[in-house]
């Protein structure tokens, strides 16, 4: 496998997860994300198939058997929802092990538990504790799994502990090959990760029991065949939560679908794609707003992004805009993020403006070079790993706004879009 084709694999595994999640299942971005880092035959893909009770990881006595990332859906008892994700060792060589070993701390930004495991017979090195350096500066829940219990011993245990100065609850001696400890380390893992939710909403708290909503869904080529994508799916949810009705049509049905209510419907929410023509066919007293502005509200960024897309006004010949999604799929045609925006940013400014994209796990760490980061809803990332991307942005002073908030400001509907959010109004 070639460097292109490591950096690739781990985006190809996240989209068999997408297309295999069905409708009734947690989506990805919402589960708990649990990642297994250590070095090269430290145990961690025995650990995540003691703990899961499933050979989800490959095993081997041959260093550097992950090459890449790896994640996987499923329930773990008594944390529910999760993804178990497998690392490249940390300790990996040559200009490919590099890169995996950046893949590895890539991981880090999305995982809300992390699971440092060490060989207890090796004793801690240099790359365990510049890891666990970086896991206690970025704030995440993690345990110690010290492997090979049964031939460490207690000594060589407790050496470990001192040399990374680790607490007993952050401690947990366990044995792949054995079994030992490996209940323990499940508990501990479970509440490491375990944080109270916050009562976040799409739309429901918006709403009344009984309003009807009208959702405006396109069905092009783009659109995923037989399916809905998924911040439809979580807004059509919301509504039913909220004891409210979603009405779902195609654009070219709006108009007249809006003519035979007997009563105006609470808002429409519409695809970004087309929201110049849900506008236009939406009457003025009739709030109207997109599933791409609602998503950046539930993940926390509509202040940022409404602030951010007022960089769109000083671009010049010459700078360099990202475009970011936060997944991967097949790009048609007319794609949205590589073809649709960048024509739009270009009519907007009459500049020529050099376009950048990445999509997936891929976020540049070193975004000074950009003007201006265009960012997907973000559906697909989970809420560590979009607050990660939006701090990185903030803290190199870079604007960084979002699909449906770029749409709705060049096509000069962004006030009238934001106006159910009173306080996101005012900025305007």
């Amino acid at each position: 496998m070639d460097g292109e084709s490591a950096l690739r694999f781990a985006d190809s595994e996240q989209k068999k997860e997408k297309a295999a999640m069905g409708m009734n299942q947690t989506p990805m971005s919402e589960r708990t994300h649990i990642g297994f880092f250590g070095k090269r035959n430290a145990g961690k893909s025995s650990i995540i198939n003691a703990v899961t009770g499933q050979d989800l990881a490959v095993v081997s006595d041959v260093k550097g058997t992950t090459t890449d990332p790896v994640y996987k859906s499923m329930e773990l008892l008594p944390l529910g929802p999760v993804v178990m994700m497998d690392t490249p060792g940390i300790d990996d060589e040559g200009e490919l092990g590099s890169l995996r070993v950046r893949r590895s701390y890539q991981v880090l930004n999305k995982t809300d538990a992390a699971v440092l495991v060490i060989d207890g017979t090796a004793g801690a090195s240099g790359e365990d504790r510049t890891l666990l350096d970086r896991i206690r500066a970025k704030g995440i829940p993690f345990i110690v799994a010290v492997n090979k219990k049964e031939l460490a011993g207690p000594d060589a245990i407790q050496g470990i502990k001192k040399q990374l100065d680790l607490t007993d609850d952050r401690l947990c001696p366990v044995s792949a090959a054995t079994g030992e400890g490996i209940f323990e380390l499940k508990e501990r893992i479970a509440a490491a990760a375990k944080r109270e939710e916050p009562e976040r909403a799409l739309v429901r708290d918006l709403l009344d029991p009984s309003d009807i909503v009208v959702l405006v869904v396109p069905i092009d080529s783009a659109a995923p065949k037989g399916r809905l994508i998924l911040p439809q799916q979580q807004t059509i949810r919301d509504i039913l939560e909220a004891d409210a009705a979603s009405v779902v049509v195609k654009e070219n049905e709006l108009k007249h679908v809006l003519g035979n209510f007997r009563e105006k419907p609470k808002m429409v929410i519409t695809d970004s794609q087309v929201f110049a023509q849900v506008s236009k066919d939406t009457p003025e007293e009739i709030p109207l707003t997109s599933f791409s502005i609602l998503m950046a509200r539930y993940k926390g960024n509509l202040k940022q992004a409404v602030r951010g897309v007022t960089a769109l006004d000083s671009l010049s010949d010459g700078d360099a805009v990202l475009i970011s999604e936060g997944c991967t799929h097949h790009r048609q045609c007319d794609d949205i993020g590589t073809v649709k925006i960048p024509r739009w940013i270009q009519e907007y400014t009459g500049k020529d403006i050099r376009i950048e994209t990445t999509s997936g796990t891929e976020f540049p760490d070193d975004l000074t070079g950009y003007k201006l980061i265009i960012h997907c809803g973000g559906c697909m990332l989970n809420e560590r790993e979009m607050k990660y991307r939006l701090s990185c942005a903030e803290d190199q002073g870079v604007p960084m706004t979002n699909y449906g908030i770029l749409i709705a400001y060049v096509k000069g509907i962004l006030k009238r879009s934001v106006e159910v959010f009173p306080d996101i109004y005012k900025m305007l």
